[in-house]
């Protein structure tokens, strides 16, 4: 560095104490190696001074991981904008980590000014002069709102572009007080980390989010509550109250939660209602040692939401809700009164009990049920009761060890132990064959268990007659959003669900009716297969002699020939090497007719999926046959039909046969999933076959183009993990969107659509000969 820059040698004797007392060893590498790449930059000493004088006050604020970030942003920026800009940028981090109080939310800071550089080059400099101002009214979110309205509506008028980033018009004043929001988190954490210190004697973890979505949610995770970046006062309470309301709520499910509920075989409406119960209990528990915390959670519950609702149950159950905080209040339904007055009358005896909120959620969820007013879950997830989270730690919460710093421990009387045992076993021993999900040991019988009362005559198993089928765990995906050039993280959810069981025999007839195209796949097959071993043959450079060849070469030279010096061989293993996908759209408009047909999609799909398997089954490929539809981002359903290792046996048949249509197509994240179990397979080609009938579409997705910018984000990323996707689709219209979204040569559009079933296997063939 003395040598690239020697004038730089002073700032840094300077700085480098204060950073060697707030960086470790690695973190002061990355702060010289940084300094270093500044230097040959060729952008000048000023942004290598900047650098070597902010970065440690970052540092403080953010940690050193940051460090890499920051010098990459300055990278990137030099080849769009001028040195003195970068050197505004650097100065302007300590302010932007002081306000925005948080390393992820510093990282989009960065990806913002980058985004701007392209799009209004010319506005970064007077931006980054006011950045004080600016992020001392806005959250990120705000701040890239404001930007970006600026950057667009100025793109051709560079003079106004200058004036809106200095905040010398009338429009960007106007916007500024548009996006300004009430409290800002980073005004009010010392404030909280008090307040819940002083309530119950211990700290707590808080960090900021950003709230950049409608219906976001508080939400702990690894022991860390995440709040809001900034809130509104709601009626006559105020900011700081609301994030009050929302920090000790999070705290009383950290204090008063002591193991995690069991969510197998519920489903998200059934955990919401659970949720809602589990609130009620923590909040109660807290009040009972810190009683004005009732009347501050009261006051937000009291406050009359603004705007009509989706679902009439919705105003129901915000008014549920405050009757669980106070005893006083009532829904003006029977039957829900009933279930309050329940828990107010046995919630002193079971207040350390989250049982008992299992046990009168899942009795809310079926009365309402009964009656027909369930909403969907995106209806219920809209519920009005704004310091409440999101419940992920009533499914997913750990105890924490305090004083030892994260050891984390569980008493073996909490944990569930699940034992697979012999019918024999299972006969004998068992109490109850019906416990519930939550009991402390569970056993699973190897084979169907039927009712041993009937001595041998019973035909209908335990499993048959009472069983659910499981749902999973949730699988969170990321999201691409197009306007802002971001990723959503964990914006959808993903649950695996088995499907329905049919009628085996109606897929043996679909092989029946299409008996002529199976004879033609049986060629395709035959054409397809491995053969195992190989011998290359007249080779020089072979890996063992070949005895004919050899021979002849001898008899060539007995007779005076020039001899074939080819004369080795080599054996060759010859295998595909490739696992498949087989990813079929399940929505609703499967269901419908298509013109020139007397059959469904949803019939030509599985006579499609059916034909495939069996010319997969034959080659010898492993493959999984999987099915997907949505219901808003929060429940994408994706159903496993076919399995790689498992056979294209009779339970196989039964669920293509128990195939439906219903809901809508969030693709990228059914993508994404399927995706995720190929990565899993050991073979060394992979490929994503996806069957649509259509682009992508959700119900709570108004913008058409979000999603297709997703789905094609997501054909880019399994591209870069190895995975090829190509679309077969049904949609005659197609065009405008399909080659957009899987590329030039990755896509088929079937204009018959009663050829489906023909046309599937056949492709694969042509994609894996």
């Amino acid at each position: 560095m003395e040598k690239a820059a020697p004038e730089v040698i002073d700032t840094l004797e300077a700085t480098f104490h204060e950073a060697a007392r707030v960086m470790s060893p690695a973190g002061l590498h990355d702060y010289m190696e940084g300094a270093k790449g500044l230097c040959n930059l060729g952008r000048g000493t000023d942004v290598v001074l900047s650098f070597l004088e902010e970065m440690p006050a970052v540092v403080q604020e953010c940690g050193e991981d940051v460090i890499r970030d920051c010098v990459e942003a300055a990278m990137k920026l030099s080849s769009m904008t001028s040195g003195q800009v970068i050197a505004l940028l650097f100065a302007s981090l300590p302010t932007a980590a002081r306000r925005l109080g948080d390393p992820e939310l510093l990282r989009g800071y960065l990806t913002l000014i980058h985004q701007l550089s392209a799009k209004a080059a010319r506005g970064l400099r007077p931006m980054l002069g006011n950045i004080d101002q600016l992020l001392s009214m806005l959250t990120l979110s705000g701040l890239k709102r404001w930007a970006n309205f600026g950057a667009d509506a100025y793109r051709r008028d560079l003079n106004n572009l200058v004036k809106y980033f200095n905040l010398d018009s009338a429009d960007s004043k106007k916007m500024l007080q548009k996006e300004r929001r009430g409290t800002l988190f980073v005004d009010t954490q010392r404030k909280l980390n008090f307040y819940l210190r002083a309530l119950w004697g211990r700290d707590f973890f808080l960090r900021p989010a950003a709230a950049d979505h409608e219906g976001f949610k508080p939400y702990c995770e690894n022991h860390v509550m995440h709040l809001p970046d900034a809130v509104d006062a709601i009626g006559a309470v105020s900011g700081l109250e609301l994030y009050r309301a929302q920090s000790a709520h999070l705290a009383a499910h950290l204090s008063y939660t002591i193991s995690a509920m069991p969510k197998e075989g519920l489903s998200p409406a059934q955990m919401f209602f659970v949720g809602l119960i589990e609130d009620a209990r923590v909040e109660y528990r807290a009040a009972k040692e810190f009683p004005g915390l009732r009347k501050l959670w009261g006051n937000l519950l009291a406050v009359d939401p603004e705007g009509a609702t989706e679902h009439p149950t919705v105003p129901l159950l915000e008014r549920f809700a405050h009757c669980l905080n106070d005893v006083s209040q009532r829904t003006g339904d029977d039957e829900l009164d009933s279930i309050a007055a329940n828990f107010h009358s046995e919630i002193d005896a079971r207040q350390d009990d989250n049982q008992f909120s299992f046990d009168l959620g899942m009795e809310l969820f079926q009365r309402l049920a009964d009656r027909k007013e369930v909403p969907s879950l995106r209806v219920l997830e809209s519920i009005r009761l704004p310091y409440r989270d999101d419940n992920r730690i009533v499914w997913a919460f750990d105890a924490f060890d305090w004083e030892s710093h994260g050891t984390e421990y569980l008493p073996a009387w909490q944990r569930q132990v699940r034992k697979y045992v012999s019918a024999v076993e299972m006969a004998h021993e068992v109490d109850c064959e019906l416990a519930g999900d939550d009991a402390q040991e569970v056993w699973v019988c190897s084979t169907e268990f039927m009712p041993y009362e009937d001595a041998g005559e019973a035909t209908v198993s335990f499993n048959d007659m009472w069983g659910k089928e499981p749902i999973s765990a949730p699988y969170h995906y990321q999201e691409w959003d197009y306007q802002v050039q971001l990723y959503r993280p964990d914006w959808a959810t993903v649950y695996e669900r088995r499907a329905t069981k049919g009628d085996p025999d109606e897929v043996d007839r679909i092989l029946i009716e299409y008996k002529p195209i199976a004879h033609k796949i049986k060629h395709i097959i035959d054409r397809l297969s491995p053969q195992g071993v190989q011998r290359e043959r007249n080779l020089e450079d072979g890996d063992e002699i070949d005895i004919n060849a050899a021979v002849d070469a001898m008899i060539s030279i007995r007779m005076g020939k020039q001899p074939n010096t080819r004369i080795t061989m080599r054996n060759v293993i010859k295998n595909r090497d490739l696992a498949v996908t087989v990813l079929l759209d399940l929505s609703e408009s499967t269901n419908d007719k298509m013109a020139g047909s007397d059959k469904t999609v949803l019939e030509l799909t599985r006579e499609a999926a059916t034909l495939v398997c069996t010319a997969i089954s034959g080659i010898g490929d492993p493959f999984a046959v999987h099915g997907f539809a949505s219901d808003g981002r929060h429940d994408v359903h994706y159903y496993r039909f076919k399995d790689f290792r498992q056979k294209f046996s009779q339970e196989v048949k039964a669920r293509l046969d128990g195939m439906k249509g219903g809901l809508s197509t969030r693709m990228g994240a059914a993508m994404r999933h399927a995706g995720h179990h190929l990565l899993r397979q050991p073979e060394r080609r992979k490929l994503l076959l996806l069957v649509t009938d259509g682009e992508p579409a959700d119900v709570d997705e108004r913008d058409p183009q979000h999603l297709r910018h997703d789905t094609k984000k997501a054909v880019e990323e399994l591209y870069s993990r190895g995975i090829l996707t190509y679309c077969l689709t049904l949609d005659p219209n197609a065009d405008t969107y399909v080659k957009r979204i899987f590329g030039a040569n990755n896509y088929t559009i079937v204009d018959h659509v009663d050829r489906l079933p023909e046309k599937l296997p056949t492709l694969f063939a042509s994609l894996t000969s």
